[in-house]
């Protein structure tokens, strides 16, 4: 390898031993190296974040194995050449010697038809699968290849381990040994690594290129200024970003407006769009406060609105303050529980009919057949209230929203049991 190949890349361990991390999965007696060690190795995803070392153990595995390997990688890759794999694959079977291993990549990206293409190759043992995400396979895989493997969980790496790793770069690495490298401070480097591996190497390559000094210095001041954006472990793309964005949320429902901003702060240093925070913000204002707090929504909806005409940085602040109203609101989740049992029973009960009454009657044909017969206008009564049946007469009496338990909700509570007088059961 020449010094344009990435460090990372030149530093890929070709020995298990080598490999760092993972313990719990590689570590002696651990799951994984007793299938490796016993020759017994079934399909399996490993499932982590970028740059934990997925693609270099499914490649050690095959080399610990001496088996032949097939790379792909789901974001070019289809079902012509899932299927030109298998045909290779068949023509390596020799009596009872051991199926070669296909591994795929960002597997996660392959869509159902892509997925459904493994599964009969994975079933017969022509190859035993290995693919790699960064997604959560329960809800990326789709059940049948997902039961015909087991899920191994990737970490982020210990900053020991990252550590470790630094040494290694800088004392086995072929170019880096030929400089003088002084690493006075590891704060910083570790922190915008943030337990990826390649983050951390690619990071000291730029440090070291962008000095013309026979000495480098990585201390944290110098390697914060080397770095001209952001490379926090943000993944906007992947699962990183739907985690921090539920922490927000489950902040904000549990009334933690300390947590919150922390979130949101997460969220807006990884360069997240303001405009995708601020719609998390109208949901959680309508299904964590709804009836508590009516103006939360409105409150929310204005922060959209004014996020999307001022822009960052200034945008931070009204992310701030929206968070933190939501946070310290009142809450109910009556609406949100209201619909959701209305669905249930639309499911269960199909297309009821709507009552004539509530029909509304354009012909003379209609109204002659009932339409809109005996409905009465709610405004023509006293507190503008009318006692008659709205809903299905199958589902009549049916609740599905139930007044939460705050002061906003006991008030609409009193009223509906003034008006409806016991028809619904609260």
């Amino acid at each position: 390898m020449d010094n344009q190949t990435p460090l990372a890349e030149r530093l890929r361990p070709t020995k298990i031993e080598d490999y760092l991390g993972q313990a719990h999965l590689v570590g002696k007696g651990a799951i994984l190296r007793r299938a490796i060690e016993s020759g017994n190795l079934p399909s399996f995803l490993l499932w982590g974040p970028p740059g934990v070392g997925k693609t270099t153990l499914a490649k050690l595995v095959a080399h610990e194995l001496n088996r032949n390997i097939f790379v792909l990688n789901a974001i070019n890759s289809g079902v012509k050449e899932v299927r030109e794999v298998f045909e290779k694959a068949k023509k390596l079977q020799f009596f009872n010697s051991a199926p070669p291993i296909l591994f795929i990549d960002e597997i996660h990206r392959f869509n159902k038809a892509q997925q459904d293409s493994l599964l009969s190759a994975v079933e017969q043992g022509i190859v035993t699968l290995i693919g790699a995400t960064t997604e959560n396979p329960s809800f990326e895989v789709i059940s049948p290849l997902l039961s015909r493997c087991q899920v191994f969980i990737l970490k982020s790496l210990e900053d020991a381990d990252m550590l470790k790793l630094l040494e290694r770069a800088l004392t086995t690495d072929l170019f880096l040994k030929q400089k003088t490298v002084i690493i006075e401070e590891t704060d910083a480097i570790l922190r915008f690594a943030g337990g990826d591996a390649r983050k951390l190497l690619n990071i000291l390559e730029i440090v070291v290129g962008a000095s013309e000094e026979e000495t480098i210095i990585v201390s944290n001041l110098i390697v914060t200024s080397r770095l001209q954006e952001n490379i926090a472990l943000y993944d906007k793309n992947g699962e990183q970003h739907y985690d921090i964005a539920s922490a927000l949320i489950k902040s904000i429902r549990g009334s933690d407006p300390q947590a919150a901003v922390y979130w949101l702060a997460r969220m807006i240093e990884g360069g997240e769009d303001p405009k995708f925070i601020a719609r998390r913000l109208i949901i959680s204002a309508s299904e964590d406060i709804g009836l508590a707090n009516p103006n939360a929504l409105l409150l929310a909806t204005n922060g959209f609105q004014a996020v999307n005409v001022i822009g960052m940085p200034e945008s931070r602040i009204i992310l701030s303050e929206v968070a933190i109203y939501l946070a310290t609101s009142p809450k109910s989740n009556s609406s949100y529980i209201a619909i959701d049992a209305a669905l249930q029973k639309v499911g269960e009960t199909g297309n009821l009919p709507v009552p004539l009454h509530l029909r509304n009657a354009p012909t003379k044909l209609m109204k002659d057949i009932g339409y809109g017969k005996e409905y009465q206008y709610a405004h023509s009564f006293d507190g503008n209230f009318a006692d008659q049946e709205y809903l299905p007469e199958k589902i009549s009496r049916t609740v599905f929203y139930n007044p939460g338990n705050n002061s906003k909700e006991k008030e609409l509570l009193l009223k509906q049991n003034s008006l409806w007088k016991g028809k619904y059961s609260f």
